[in-house]
């Protein structure tokens, strides 16, 4: 069976989490206390060099990292993976999109302020947050024909931006001017469905260490 390592709170996990559901693939769950500094342990990090989760570890003790590679994994063979060459192509384009243009830039906003950390990094917010702007005028342009982000079949391109893409409201950014964005957000949520709950930081009660 897979083991999956995760941290609830973190959206690249929820990410692995929604695929394992839509896949009905079995797989049990090992909680790392990120803010306890599991993640820096010579065990953990002989499962991820990098010292992040989620990491799946599969039968046999081999180890993937990286939330997006875990989804290419899982999903390879499924409806969610195009075995076209240009659909899965475009895949991997959003996927990329979103490890540079969205978790990086609204992933760490919504962190800083929901753990009350963005003062101290108030130096950075500005960038931050037009590059956020720049990232939702991307979807909306993507988004503009289409009902997901590779046409007309929901893939893991759509469960990688959604993951944090949805929580932009979180850290202060206005959706109502991006109609396709948010058409998007309502078709997402129709394929997943209300079974895979966003975990607040405050939920850690190390979070704020």
């Amino acid at each position: 069976m897979f083991t999956l390592y995760d941290y609830l709170p973190s959206q690249n996990g929820w990410k692995a989490r929604v695929l394992f559901g839509l896949t009905g693939i079995p797989y049990q769950t090992r909680l790392v206390s990120i803010f306890e500094g599991e993640g820096r342990t010579d065990a953990f990090l002989d499962l991820n060099p990098a010292g992040g989760i989620p990491v799946l570890e599969l039968e046999g003790g081999r180890t993937i990292a990286e939330s997006n590679a875990i989804l290419t994994y899982l999903a390879e063979g499924t409806q969610f993976l195009p075995a076209d060459r240009y659909r899965h192509a475009k895949v991997m384009q959003w996927l990329f999109f979103e490890q540079y243009h969205v978790e990086p830039v609204i992933g760490t906003l919504r962190f800083w302020t929901l753990t009350g950390r963005l003062e101290l990094n108030a130096g950075l917010v500005e960038a931050k947050r037009a590059a956020g702007l720049r990232a939702l005028a991307a979807l909306e342009r993507g988004l503009k024909n289409v009902p997901f982000l590779v046409g007309d079949e929901f893939s893991i391109a759509d469960i990688a931006v959604y993951a944090y893409a949805h929580r932009a409201a979180d850290c202060g950014f206005d959706l109502a001017d991006y109609p396709a964005f948010t058409a998007w957000l309502d078709h997402v949520l129709d394929v997943i469905g209300l079974g895979y709950p966003v975990h607040l930081y405050s939920e850690d009660p190390h979070s704020a260490v």
